[in-house]
């Protein structure tokens, strides 16, 4: 009897482990991803996707150190090369094997992509090795190439390879365009797309014999509804419609921390949320009076009390604290009378008409804060026109500069304060990728220069003096405009246990969630 109830007790457990490990996840963001391929876009979105269907060479760990992937260790070789010894056994989403090859495609798409090809300009090549090691050399000294590679998200080369119906490259890179590899997935990922609908709903499904055998993970579905509204989101989360939801808008966080359903998560955020003024369509930007005018009108510290609810860091610069180039004496301006004072010194006492755009559902608040800076411009006598609209509409408005000011925010995936400047500040350069996302067109050649001398220096003295340095000079400049840094927050039903799976960078490792049934 006793050996009976033994072998009962064990198959009752048995199906409880089976049962653990056929989880489904229902979640809704406040958005879906704009496209499939990983590098079509730099953007937030395309990096929680990549997260969930790909895997990188190593990505960050809780304490922003470097935790091996793809890569399962590294070592120096020269001041130049780092060499990549790459995990053997593990295949795509179409079964094809994974090795050097792909990494070596992959590298060479980034060197293509509009968006990304400004993070690696620093590198001169990838030598491959043999099948399961790789080189990675830098034109000079470089300090961040590990922080590179926790974007270089392994294609499978011979998945896209060839063309398609339509006679294209499989491999072909569009931005906002209808290509297969916006529409198609194969990846090393613990899930792959097996169904979607743009703006409606993406399920993903567990990658069967996934190679990492180690995460505890036991999610095997995934559904994604996106719910632009939050107030819409937070109710479907606490109806129990959904079990996760991401971001929690702070005029919700009593309501979720009430519950005895959910749970509610916090991070302190490093993504700096700040509007653009395009030089090139306005006269009077190019004016450092007027700039600083602008500068001066914005209340960011009343921004992040009545819009935010104090959920929200307001910021002067690119780089929050924590980061190299954080400069500590650059602080929020705000000030009505001076900065009508500089409009006036400007020519502009009567102010002008412009235009403004924003997305209403990537940033927290977006649109309510656009609304906000409008009003606080019309002060100074500046006249905004705001549009404010969905992000899948927004990026390629944002990409054509349609609009005299435009909203956009940005976290440093390399955690490093150079990636704020190359990306937005740098002059606007096609060949390099540089300013990629410098709507307003601002360009200070001694900037760039700094940026360079910045990637090529190693000691961390000299690196943080460059580009603190380049915070002022920017700031003195009013180059932009800087809001806050954004806080994060996710909200989950008890038994999702998200905690150990969100981070700072907002990309959750969703492949090593668990739930409890």
């Amino acid at each position: 009897m006793k050996k009976t109830a033994s072998i009962l007790a064990g198959a009752a457990l048995a199906l409880s482990i089976a049962s653990a490990q056929a989880a489904t996840l229902k979640m809704a963001y406040d958005a879906d991803p704009v496209s499939l391929d990983p590098y079509e876009q730099l953007s937030g979105g395309t990096l929680q996707l990549s997260h969930l269907t790909h895997d990188p060479l190593l990505r960050w760990d809780r304490n922003l150190g470097f935790e091996p992937r793809l890569a399962e260790k590294w070592e120096r070789v020269d001041d130049n090369t780092m060499r990549f010894h790459l995990r053997k056994g593990v295949k795509f989403h179409s079964g094809n094997d994974f090795t050097a090859k792909d990494v070596a495609f992959t590298f060479k798409r980034l060197q293509d992509s509009p968006d990304f090809k400004g993070i690696f300009a620093p590198f001169k090549e990838l030598k491959v090795v043999d099948d399961h090691t790789i080189d990675m050399v830098t034109k000079e000294p470089f300090p961040l190439v590990l922080n590179n590679m926790t974007y270089l998200f392994p294609m499978d080369s011979q998945f896209f390879a060839g063309e398609d119906a339509n006679g294209k490259p499989k491999d072909l890179l569009v931005k906002h365009g209808d290509s297969f590899a916006s529409r198609n997935i194969s990846g090393t990922g613990p899930f792959t797309v097996s169904s979607r609908q743009q703006g409606v709903k993406v399920e993903f499904q567990r990658t069967a014999d996934y190679w990492d055998a180690a995460s505890p993970g036991n999610v095997d579905k995934i559904v994604l509804t996106p719910i632009k509204e939050a107030p819409t989101r937070v109710a479907a989360l606490l109806s129990g419609d959904v079990d996760f939801i991401a971001p929690v808008p702070p005029t919700d966080h009593k309501r979720l921390k009430g519950s005895d359903k959910v749970d509610l998560v916090t991070l302190g955020g490093t993504r700096i949320i700040t509007f653009q003024m395009n030089q090139e369509r306005v006269e009077a930007f190019k004016d450092p009076k007027v700039r600083l005018a602008i500068a001066y009108a914005i209340n960011q510290e009343g921004i992040v009390k009545k819009i935010m609810k104090g959920f929200a860091t307001p910021g002067a610069q690119f780089s929050p604290k924590g980061y190299l180039g954080h400069n500590p004496a650059l602080t929020p301006r705000y000030d009505l009378k001076k900065a009508k004072q500089l409009m006036k010194e400007a020519g502009y006492e009567n102010g002008f008409n412009i235009t403004m755009m924003a997305p209403n559902n990537r940033y927290v608040n977006d649109a309510k804060i656009a609304q906000a800076v409008a009003s606080m411009l019309s002060k100074i006598n500046i006249k905004v026109d705001l549009k404010t609209m969905p992000k899948a509409q927004y990026w390629p408005e944002f990409d054509k500069r349609a609009a005299d000011m435009m909203m956009i925010g940005w976290h440093s995936d390399t955690e490093d304060t150079n990636n704020f400047f190359e990306f937005l500040s740098a002059c606007p350069n096609k060949d390099t990728g540089w300013g990629q996302y410098n709507s307003g067109n601002y360009c200070n050649k001694k900037i760039d220069s700094m940026i360079a001398e910045a990637n090529a220096t190693t000691d961390v003295e000299k690196r943080t003096k460059i580009m603190q340095e380049m915070e002022k000079i920017v700031y003195d400049e009013a180059g932009f405009i800087p809001l806050h840094w954004q806080n994060l927050s996710w909200g989950a039903r008890k038994g999702v246990n998200i905690d150990p799976v969100v981070n700072v960078m907002n990309f959750p490792y969703l492949g090593d969630l668990v739930v409890e049934e």
